[in-house]
């Protein structure tokens, strides 16, 4: 329920909102036409964002482009230092 509410959605949900009001009753030029395809644009983004977020909660692996995929790098090789800690003084017993 967290990543509906995330504030990237909320604000390309708004954007939206301010945008179908505005357009409502001109009509449809070129620029209105980019608009809409921009607000597409980052209605998408934030979905990707909310999708990694909880991907990366769950441990699954992120895209390489993710900004999140960064973070599961470092921890991926914080873990593999801590099992090889474990390893060796497994063998010194």
């Amino acid at each position: 329920m967290r990543y509906l509410f995330s504030t990237g959605l909320i604000g390309a949900v708004t954007a939206g909102i301010s945008l179908l009001r505005g357009t409502r009753e001109t009509p449809i030029t070129w620029r209105a036409v980019l608009a809409w395809v921009s607000w597409g644009i980052t209605i998408a983004l934030a979905i990707g964002a909310a999708i990694d977020m909880r991907r990366e909660a769950k441990g699954v692996p992120v895209a390489a482009d993710s900004p999140l995929a960064a973070q599961q790098s470092k921890r991926a090789q914080k873990d593999i230092k801590r099992v090889e800690k474990q390893l060796k003084a497994a063998q010194k017993r």
